[in-house]
């Protein structure tokens, strides 16, 4: 675990390199940096292979990691971002998304790129490490926050049936235009075209709120139709602890008249585009699997 974490140090100071000599590098000269660095400051480190695997894979991967990196911190434009945070950013996200999880799971991932952005960062690195980092994971659902070995969990851990529930709204919204029906879908910046969604406030029946969280998240005034089912996922809230999130799934249709309205609203920082589907299209759409029964049964109720 200690040459891990030395290859680590060793990625993000290579990846600082080539990325200060933005106006001349190559893709070529990256490996040899790596190299050089091993050479230097630990040439017993198993050929520093760990190492190079991870720098490769985030000039590999650069594009896609600094995508999400504009999504998730929307104020700090990417060239704004410390040198040394921009880097420990791409190195944790890539081992986040890309990376072997059993080797490395997600929270080790995060944790070893806040442990980085402290040692070489300025004094809120590793605060501002965690904050992206932490937005992610909890976009991709929070994979593998329940996998705890038996001898760490606690018999003061909530039960599950005694833990706080949190009411979500979503739907499948439909238009039917030019004799076609039209599902419009969002887009995350882990490249998934999914169901719009959102929490339900107090004061509002399921219903209302997942008609305003539309309008919010998507630009659409829309009316709802029939229910088409119910997810359910544990998440944990730094306040609340361990919480269970039911989301209900709506059909809501949008009238032609609203139909070029769509787009995706601010402070959506999870969310990329937002777009109009033909049902053929759908199809073939990168859709999270947990969803497609919900999307089958709606458009059967459409149809």
């Amino acid at each position: 675990m200690a040459n891990r974490h030395l290859s680590r140090s060793i990625a993000m100071q290579a990846l600082f390199e080539w990325d200060f000599h933005e106006g001349v590098r190559k893709t070529s000269d990256v490996d040899n940096i790596v190299t050089r660095i091993t050479e230097e400051l630990a040439p017993g480190l198993d050929s520093g292979e760990f190492a190079k695997k991870l720098v490769d894979g985030v000039v590999v991967k650069q594009e896609k990691l600094d995508h999400i990196i504009e999504k998730a911190a929307p104020d700090w434009p990417l060239a704004n971002i410390a040198i040394v945070d921009r880097n420990v950013l791409r190195i944790g996200l890539f081992e986040l998304i890309f990376g072997n999880k059993t080797e490395v799971p997600e929270r080790v991932a995060i944790n070893e790129a806040i442990e980085l952005a402290k040692t070489f960062g300025g004094e809120n690195s590793g605060k501002f490490v965690n904050g992206v980092l932490g937005a992610v994971y909890k976009e991709m659902g929070e994979p593998g926050k329940n996998d705890v070995p038996a001898k760490k969990k606690r018999p003061k851990d909530i039960p599950y049936e005694e833990m706080p529930i949190e009411k979500l709204g979503g739907a499948v919204v439909f238009c039917r235009k030019d004799g076609q029906i039209h599902l419009a879908l969002v887009h995350d910046i882990f490249g998934y075209w999914t169901l719009s969604k959102g929490h339900i406030e107090d004061g509002e029946t399921v219903e209302e709120g997942t008609v305003r969280e539309i309008l919010e998240e998507m630009s659409l005034p829309v009316t709802i139709g029939e229910a088409v089912g119910k997810n359910e996922y544990i998440a944990s809230d730094p306040e609340k602890g361990k919480i269970r999130k039911q989301v209900n799934y709506f059909v809501a249709q949008c009238s032609e008249a609203d139909f070029n309205k769509l787009a995706v609203g601010k402070n959506k920082g999870g969310l990329d585009d937002c777009r109009w589907f033909t049902l053929p299209e759908v199809v073939e759409l990168k859709i999270y699997d947990d969803i497609v029964p919900f999307i089958t049964k709606a458009i059967k109720a459409i149809k």
